[in-house]
């Protein structure tokens, strides 16, 4: 459905020039919610920028839907841009239009008859969960109501792609998860490909199939969610794994459990896929002399399957605990031993 090769953006100015995307190379499959992450200035909201063409490679290949658009211009670009549907971080809404005709301008713009694009909008409001606010202005709405009507915009002509710039960041978490929710459904309804750019791996972990990182105008390491959680390869990567893994706060709760319990071992396990659901502590116990206590633990999920930590108190022997050591890494679990007595 997508695909970049050797993609470079550079800007040009008098100071010197930026390159913002290096060497790019990316293939996203039709159907999939692709995600892109990167602190600021790593050069995502480039990247994606190229993709609809608001922003011209430097040198490079993007094929999008089939056609090779880094090569074509005017109104065959334009054509190729009603395939793409953008949603924006500030919502980018027409303040004095209401939602009804904020939702029609790009099927104004395409030349649709009122008929059909008064057929459309209602569609659409029902799709977003608007219904009974298209005579409303964009001041009247709430945050998460604003990135719905532009979510709704963005799929006035039925694109194969939807482009998501930092669609989140400006609302609050209880809204992202709606909006993230409410992007999950259309991708399942329309088997529409989408592509997102955040900073925040929350996003990632909910809703994405794969990502790639990146860092200063690099991809620097891409896979399946799963696997990125599972084993991040980069230190970037690690950073980001860690917003979901390894808060403040737990991180503090972990430094004092671990002062709390002198002897023994205090473990952190770390479960994905199946492996969540597997009693592995009731093994341990029933195979063992060990006493375990849990500590802590928390679930993730991801569309690719779970992702879970437990930090484990084992108490025994040293041979005993050598062995209940040993019973856990035959598992389909990752053993780290945080602390020991």
């Amino acid at each position: 459905m997508i695909r970049l090769e050797q993609v470079q953006k550079i800007y040009r100015a008098k100071s010197g020039n930026v390159t913002a995307v290096q060497d790019a190379n990316l293939d996203i499959q039709q159907g999939e919610i692709f995600g892109i992450i990167g602190y600021s200035g790593a050069g995502k909201s480039s990247l994606i920028r190229m993709l609809n063409q608001l922003e011209k490679p430097t040198s490079g290949k993007i094929t999008v839907a089939g056609r090779l658009i880094s090569a074509i211009r005017g109104r065959e670009l334009r054509e190729a841009r009603q395939e793409i549907g953008m949603i924006f971080q500030h919502f980018n809404l027409l303040w004095s239009r209401t939602v009804r005709e904020n939702i029609a301008f790009p099927l104004e713009i395409a030349g649709v008859s009122k008929e059909q694009r008064e057929k459309r909008v209602e569609e659409l409001l029902g799709l977003v969960g608007l219904e009974g606010r298209g005579d409303a202005y964009p001041s009247q709405l709430s945050g998460g109501q604003k990135q719905r009507v532009g979510i709704a915009r963005a799929l006035a002509n039925n694109p194969k792609v939807l482009l998501c710039d930092e669609a989140t960041s400006a609302l609050d978490p209880e809204t992202t998860d709606q909006i993230l929710d409410l992007l999950l459904d259309i991708n399942k309804r329309l088997g529409l490909t989408i592509v997102l750019i955040t900073h925040e791996m929350h996003v990632i972990q909910k809703i994405c199939n794969r990502v790639a990182v990146m860092e200063k105008g690099h991809i620097v390491e891409m896979g399946d969610v799963l696997e990125v959680f599972r084993h991040p390869q980069q230190p970037i990567t690690k950073r980001f794994v860690k917003q979901i893994t390894d808060s403040e706060d737990t991180n503090e709760a972990i430094d004092h459990l671990v002062a709390k319990y002198p002897t023994g071992k205090v473990i952190r396990l770390k479960f994905v896929g199946e492996a969540v659901e597997q009693p592995i502590l009731s093994g341990l116990m029933q195979s063992s002399k060990v006493q375990a206590n849990i500590l802590h633990g928390s679930i993730s999920q991801t569309p690719g399957g779970s992702y879970g930590n437990l930090i484990v108190h084992l108490n025994g022997s040293a041979e005993d605990l050598a062995e209940a050591v040993s019973f856990i890494e035959k598992q389909q679990v990752e053993l780290e031993v945080i602390g020991r007595g």
